[in-house]
């Protein structure tokens, strides 16, 4: 499974790249705005200074009408697409939105449809050639849904159906919920900072290695490790 940061803060997605191989960065404009810079596209591009090679960077449109997103898909392509990294542009999955992403992927520009609360709306952008489906599992959750199991069903669909679109998962509240879209063999999600930093730190795990620590000084010394005996 793709696991990417969703998190405009350079500070966070530097730490995270240094942490572990992550494999992109996922912004919207409320993530954006939490950082304070009012030129977004100098944040994205401070983001990208810090992204490894071929890693995916997801940026959305904030235009409503069809012709205007396909303009500012567009500049934000030629800004931001040349380089080290993929870059896919962000298109809500409106009325407008389905449009403009039909116009975009026969452009050949990557596209990500977002704000995606349904099956048949996410079938119809796979339909119209995103490549990339992103529902939004906990909000979903929040209005009476299951969203694991809509981000399950989404898959299952455009498998069925043969298009190329996976689903990218967003909005978790908790680490069951990205643990049950593996298992469905779903094969990306965005994760925020704080659930992102829970996924791999297990805190039994760091008390087991402290009672390993203080039986082995115990028998050994202080301080000693494999490389104090040969």
């Amino acid at each position: 499974m793709r696991i990417l940061i969703d998190d405009a803060d350079l500070t966070k997605i530097e730490q995270f790249f240094d942490m572990y191989p992550y494999d992109g960065v996922t912004t919207n404009p409320t993530i954006l705005s939490k950082t304070g810079n009012p030129d977004p596209m100098d944040q994205l591009k401070k983001i990208v200074a810090l992204m490894p090679e071929g890693t995916d960077l997801h940026a959305q449109v904030l235009s409503t009408e069809t012709d205007d997103m396909v303009k500012e898909a567009e500049h934000m392509t030629e800004v931001l697409g040349k380089g080290k990294i993929n870059l896919y542009i962000k298109v809500p999955v409106t009325a407008n939105g389905l449009k403009a992403i039909s116009i975009l992927s026969k452009k050949g520009i990557n596209v990500t449809a977002t704000a995606v609360y349904g099956v048949m709306p996410a079938f119809m952008a796979a339909k119209a050639g995103a490549k990339y489906l992103a529902p939004y599992v906990n909000r979903l959750d929040v209005l009476g849904y299951d969203g694991v199991k809509i981000a399950i069903d989404i898959h299952t669909a455009v498998k069925a159906a043969g298009y190329e679109a996976e689903v990218l998962g967003a909005s978790f509240k908790n680490s069951q919920q990205i643990l049950d879209m593996a298992k469905a063999g779903i094969g990306s999600v965005t994760v925020g900072s704080e659930p992102l930093s829970k996924l791999a730190y297990n805190g039994i795990a760091e008390d087991a290695v402290k009672a390993f620590i203080q039986d082995f000084e115990g028998c050994c010394g202080e301080g000693k490790t494999m490389l104090d005996f040969e």
